[in-house]
């Protein structure tokens, strides 16, 4: 280990000057990367993500889908990186369908999956948007996203992947299942719900759970998220209501909204849960 983060330390200068060489040196890291699954506060195993397998990624939003996960009968997990998430649903005995296209991520979701002994699962290593083909991905770990200089990543860091709609994977084949879908897609929230219509209008009614950023990470001289409005009105145009995911749990309408893009209010947090109606949490 301490050999692995010593090559890493002396490689990183040379290879930032060079976008090809900072490819492979992202590679051979990736490779590298195979920590030990290790035993969470929850009592499934998990490796990949030291803040996840202690317990302290995400404190609120992992107790409040825990509670949401009681509930359903199926978590569809769009982005679901190392498979922090589908861990918590399958040690649930829910039911999983999981999306992740990056090849890192996917590594530790199989092994995630394969160290606690389940089976069953559904794992897709594709991108979820509103076309079928092949994308641009910029970045890896927690913080990769089909949008071009999202989070000041390099242009350089880039991986081709795989991409389909949610109404092409998962048609109609869940109604009347009642699901969680939760997506943590690095702003590329539209264009994945664009591809899901049969899924917006399933029965009964899916509770999503959105991370919808506002002005972080947006890529340079953008200030604003142009996608937020017309992100929320996608659910609003479906029946759907809108709330802040944290313990307030405040209403959000297309007025809030505006005002939020007019400098006027800012949202308390880049979370949010979209339902039939206000979740008893």
């Amino acid at each position: 280990m301490a050999l692995k983060n010593g090559l890493i330390s002396f490689a990183r200068p040379f290879v930032q000057a060079f976008p090809r060489l900072a490819t492979m040196y992202r590679g051979v890291r990736d490779q590298l990367d195979s920590g030990e699954a290790r035993v969470t506060p929850w009592g499934f195993l998990l490796a990949g993500n030291r803040a996840m397998e202690q317990g302290t990624f995400e404190p609120t939003e992992t107790e409040l889908v825990r509670k949401i996960l009681r509930d359903v009968d199926v978590l569809v997990n769009v982005g679901a990186n190392v498979g922090y998430y589908c861990c918590h649903a399958l040690s649930m005995e829910k039911s999983v369908i999981a999306f992740e296209p990056i090849p890192r991520n996917l590594r530790y979701l199989c092994r995630n999956l394969q160290s606690n002994g389940w089976s069953g699962t559904e794992v897709y290593p594709i991108a979820l948007s509103n076309t079928v083909g092949v994308l641009e991905m910029y970045g890896g770990n927690t913080g990769a996203s089909i949008v071009k200089g999202w989070a000041g990543i390099p242009d350089g860091y880039e991986t081709l992947v795989p991409s389909s709609t949610m109404d092409l994977v998962l048609g109609t084949r869940l109604r009347g299942k009642r699901m969680l879908i939760l997506v943590d897609i690095e702003g590329a929230e539209q264009w994945m719900l664009e591809g899901a219509t049969i899924m917006l209008g399933s029965t009964p009614r899916p509770t999503w759970v959105v991370e919808v950023a506002t002005t972080e990470h947006q890529p340079s001289g953008v200030a604003l998220n142009p996608n937020l409005r017309s992100t929320f009105g996608l659910f609003f145009q479906h029946g759907y209501k809108a709330f802040t995911f944290d313990r307030e749990m405040r209403a959000v309408t297309l007025e809030d909204i505006d005002l939020v893009l007019s400098g006027k209010q800012k949202f308390s947090t880049h979370n949010f849960v979209f339902s039939e109606s206000r979740l008893a949490l």
